[in-house]
């Protein structure tokens, strides 16, 4: 694979990032990649890997994801017995990139008791699993990332300030969105291309306008939902720009589909009663004969869990807050329902 089909982009911003990859992939140094969420940091650890000719894998770890108490087992591994639970011996994520690269998405969401044990395995190049005695050997490349100032963090004491110099060897930075809309109509063409149908959007200059001059606070995932959802709506149908600034801020019962819209497919949410509401809900039943709540209930929990992971930045513990959620709890309906911060 090559080095743009990883990374889609003309402007002289994305230009730059892919010289400073080429340059920087052969190494064995660590690399800590900063942007917003939702820029592409991991897509950016992905190419580093891929230029660098190490031959193990690349793997990676969303520190955020994973319970503070779990983090260390995840990281290091554990013995037998090291802990109630722990009825067999697991290799750890450390052990698993020995010959290739380690990427800790949001390292800033580490413990500082594990980045204690972080340091001295990037020091050292040995681990020690929970519970174990033995050093162990790795060769692992340590690729990080955040979205958040880790200097701030250091001020705060939320991270170790010889931690922070360690993974900084050389920092890269992805752009937002909004400061290269020229690579609009590239990612739009790639996303094409991989996309099931691989038809490639129709927009008229004047919705590219709208579409160039737009914020994108949610970067290319924003953009990529924007894609999916044009794909849907306006298939074997030139998009114009009213099209195109209500699939921004898609609200049920504003789009224009390309086709109609059975009302059984998607049930009108704009209802002012319950009245209404319960009405509308026994049509759908009737005219489908059965509805799938538990379906319909996962899809409108993953968009509220995406619209708070979106507006914390990535940060599970905001975004827990935000929904009056446990941490843990948060997590792991992540986990059932698939989702993956970035």
């Amino acid at each position: 694979m090559r080095l743009d089909d990883l990374l889609v982009g003309d402007t002289p911003v994305m230009q730059s990032l892919k010289r400073a990859i080429v340059l920087i992939g052969p190494s064995t140094v660590p690399v800590l990649i900063q942007g917003p969420t939702g820029t592409g940091k991991e897509v950016v650890a992905k190419a580093l890997h891929m230029m660098s000719g190490r031959t193990g894998p690349m793997v990676p770890l969303n520190c955020g994801a994973i319970p503070a108490d779990l983090l260390e087992s995840e990281l290091f591994g554990h013995e037998k017995g090291a802990f109630t639970g722990a009825q067999a011996q697991r290799i750890g994520l450390i052990e698993q990139a020995n010959g290739g690269t380690l990427f800790l998405d949001e390292i800033g969401e580490t413990p500082l008791n594990v980045q204690v044990k972080l340091l001295r395995a990037l020091e050292t190049q040995t681990i020690q699993r929970v519970g174990g005695g033995t050093p162990i050997p790795v060769d692992f490349r340590l690729l990080s990332a955040t979205h958040r100032t880790l200097s701030d963090d250091v001020a705060k004491k939320r991270f170790r300030e010889d931690l922070l110099f360690r993974i900084e060897v050389f920092a890269l930075t992805v752009p937002a969105l909004r400061d290269r809309t020229e690579d609009i109509p590239l990612i739009l063409r790639k996303m094409a291309q991989a996309s099931a149908s691989g038809s490639t959007l129709q927009l008229t200059p004047e919705a590219l306008e709208v579409l160039c001059t737009h914020d994108w606070p949610g970067n290319v995932r924003e953009l990529r939902n924007f894609h999916d959802r044009a794909q849907v709506l306006f298939r074997n149908r030139t998009i114009g720009a009213a099209d195109a600034q209500a699939s921004l801020h898609p609200t049920i019962g504003q789009l224009r589909p390309a086709v109609p819209v059975a009302p059984a497919a998607v049930p009108d949410a704009t209802m002012d009663s319950c009245g209404d509401t319960a009405t509308d809900m026994k049509s759908l039943i009737l005219e489908n004969g059965t509805v799938d709540l538990r379906g319909m209930l996962q899809k409108v929990e993953q968009r509220v869990i995406d619209a708070a992971l979106d507006l914390s930045e990535g940060s599970v513990s905001q975004a827990a807050d935000m929904l009056r959620l446990k941490r843990t709890t948060l997590i792991g309906r992540m986990q059932k329902l698939g989702i993956r911060p970035c």
